[in-house]
C-alpha cells in the first residue's frame, strides 16, 4: 500500500474505539461503553481481532444490516470471495463446517429458508404448545418438592433442547448429548484447559447428528432433518456438509439464546419482586410487551459479523470491499434515540422494535419458538414458585457476552410444592409416543392440528 493509500485509509477510519467484546470488562462496563460509543463514534474502527468495523447506534445498525453491499457469506475453500462468515474472530470450531444459512447469501440463503418456514410459522409452533407445556410441567415437578432448583440446569437448559430434538426428528431422550456441550461451547474459551473436552463432547454431539442424518436418509420420518434431506438444488441433494452446517445451526439458535432469555429475566424477576408480581398479576396484558423487553435489555445473541461487498459509503462511513463489520444488536437496543430509558427494563414498554432476531433477510427463523418456549417456561414458574429468591452467590454468569449472554447456573429457593404428573424420564417417552404417532414433526401444511396429548 503506498503512503497515499495509507493517508486515505487511515483518514476514513479516523473514528476509533478499542472495541473487543470477548473480554469480562466488555460485560462489566456494557453500559457505559455503549453510551460512549453511541455519543462519540456510533461507528467506530476497532484493531482488534484483526481489524473490524463496530456499529453501535440503532441508525447504522438498521442501514448496515440492510445494505446490498453487506455480505454473510463464508466461503471456506477461498473459490469465491475469501470471506469470513459471521464470526469475528472466525472460531476454530467453524472452519470445517459453515453455520448454515446464517452464513449464505442469496440466492443461496433463500433456497435454505423456505424449507424451514413450515416447520417454524406462527401456526407450525403452535401445534406444540401441549408439547411444551409437558416438558416444563415435567422438569418442574422434578425440583417442585424439594423446594430448590437451578433454573439453568433443571428447567431453561431443558426445555429448548427437548422441543428443538423434537422439531428435528431426533430422538427426544438424547438432549443431553446436545445441550451440554452447546452450551459449553459458548462459554469455554478455546484457550481453556477444559476446551479439550468440550471440543471432545462437541464431537460426540456431532457423531449422532451425522448417524442421524444418515438414518433418516434410509427411513424417512417427519422433522426438519428430513425436510433438508428433500431439498434439491438446481435438481440435485443439498450436501451433507451444508445439512449439518444448517442443523448446527437451528440447535444452536434453539438452545442457548433461549436459555440465556429466560435465566436473565428469572433473575431479573427475583431481584424486583414488586415487578414479578405485577407480571404474573396482569399478565393478560404485560405478558407479551415484557417478553419483547427482556428480549431488548438482555439480547441472547449480541451481534453479528459481516463482510463489506463492495466499497460504499453507509451511515457516513466510507467502508472497503473485504473489510469486516460487527453489527450489534445489544447496543443498538440500548440506543436513547428509539428506546426512552434504555437502561432500564419497562415491562409494558410500547413501539418495542428491538434488534434481538435481527434484521432484513437473515431476521432469526426461530423467533417464534424462542417467544412460545420463553413464555411457558415463564408463566409456569410464576404459576408454580411464585416466592422463588435466586441465589447471587451460587449464580454463575457466563465470563464474556461475545456470542451469547448467558448464564451456567442460576440457583433459586422456594416454598416447596406438589407434583403435577411423572417425571421427566417419563415423560419424555411419553412424548416421544404422541410425536411418532401424530407425526408432529411434519410440515404444518401437512400436518396442520395441534398436538394431543392424553
Amino acid at each position: 500500500m503506498s503512503i497515499e493509500d495509507t493517508t486515505v485509509d487511515q483518514d476514513r477510519k479516523k473514528n476509533r474505539y478499542n472495541f473487543d467484546r470477548h473480554t469480562p470488562e466488555y460485560r462489566h462496563r456494557f453500559e457505559e461503553i455503549t453510551q460512549e460509543m453511541q455519543a462519540k463514534c456510533p461507528v467506530a474502527w476497532s484493531d482488534t481481532h484483526g481489524g473490524h468495523w463496530v456499529a453501535a447506534d440503532s441508525t447504522a445498525v438498521f442501514e448496515l444490516a440492510r445494505c446490498p453491499h453487506v455480505s454473510n457469506d463464508h466461503d471456506l475453500t477461498g473459490d469465491r470471495n475469501g470471506y469470513k462468515g459471521i464470526s469475528i474472530p472466525t472460531a476454530q470450531r467453524a472452519q470445517a463446517v459453515r453455520g448454515g444459512m446464517l452464513e449464505m447469501d442469496d440466492p443461496e440463503h433463500r433456497l435454505y429458508r423456505q424449507v424451514l418456514n413450515p416447520y417454524l410459522s406462527p401456526a407450525a409452533v403452535k401445534r406444540w404448545d401441549p408439547v411444551i407445556d409437558e416438558i416444563v410441567r415435567a422438569s418442574l415437578d422434578e425440583k417442585i418438592e424439594s423446594g430448590r432448583i437451578d433454573f439453568v440446569d433443571d428447567l431453561a437448559n431443558i426445555v429448548p433442547a427437548v422441543l428443538t430434538l423434537a422439531m428435528l426428528g431426533i430422538p427426544l431422550q438424547r438432549w443431553s448429548l446436545y445441550s451440554e456441550p452447546v452450551h459449553a461451547a459458548v462459554y469455554t474459551p478455546e484457550s481453556s484447559p477444559d476446551a479439550a473436552r468440550v471440543a471432545e463432547m462437541h464431537r460426540a454431539m456431532g457423531l449422532d447428528l451425522l448417524n442421524s442424518l444418515i438414518e433418516i436418509k434410509a427411513n424417512p420420518r417427519p422433522g426438519l432433518v428430513d425436510g433438508l434431506i428433500k431439498l434439491r438444488i438446481d435438481g440435485e441433494p443439498a450436501p451433507d456438509l451444508e445439512i449439518l452446517g444448517m442443523l448446527g445451526l437451528l440447535i444452536g439458535g434453539g438452545f442457548d439464546t433461549t436459555t440465556a432469555l429466560t435465566a436473565h429475566s428469572l433473575e431479573w424477576l427475583s431481584e424486583h419482586p414488586d415487578q414479578r408480581e405485577m407480571l404474573s398479576r396482569e399478565r393478560e396484558h404485560l405478558l407479551d410487551p415484557a417478553t419483547e423487553e427482556f428480549l431488548r435489555y438482555f439480547t441472547p445473541a449480541p451481534g453479528d459479523g459481516r463482510t463489506i461487498s463492495a466499497d460504499v459509503t453507509v451511515a457516513d462511513t466510507q467502508f472497503a470491499e473485504g473489510d469486516r463489520l460487527w453489527l450489534s444488536w445489544a447496543m443498538a437496543n440500548r440506543d436513547p434515540q428509539v428506546f426512552p430509558d434504555p437502561n432500564d427494563v419497562v415491562l409494558d414498554r410500547r413501539g418495542n422494535r428491538h434488534f434481538s432476531f435481527g434484521l432484513g433477510i437473515h431476521r432469526c427463523i426461530g423467533s417464534n419458538v424462542a417467544r412460545a418456549v420463553f413464555k411457558k417456561m415463564l408463566v409456569a414458574v410464576l404459576d408454580r414458585m411464585p416466592d422463588y429468591q435466586c441465589d447471587p452467590e451460587g449464580t454463575v454468569h457466563y465470563e464474556t457476552i461475545g456470542v451469547i449472554q448467558g448464564m451456567r447456573n442460576l440457583p433459586a429457593t422456594f416454598t416447596p410444592g406438589k407434583r403435577q404428573g411423572p417425571g421427566l424420564e417419563e415423560t419424555l417417552d411419553k412424548l416421544q409416543k404422541v410425536c411418532d404417532t401424530q407425526e408432529l414433526a411434519a410440515p404444518v401444511t401437512e400436518r396442520p392440528d395441534i398436538a394431543r396429548i392424553d
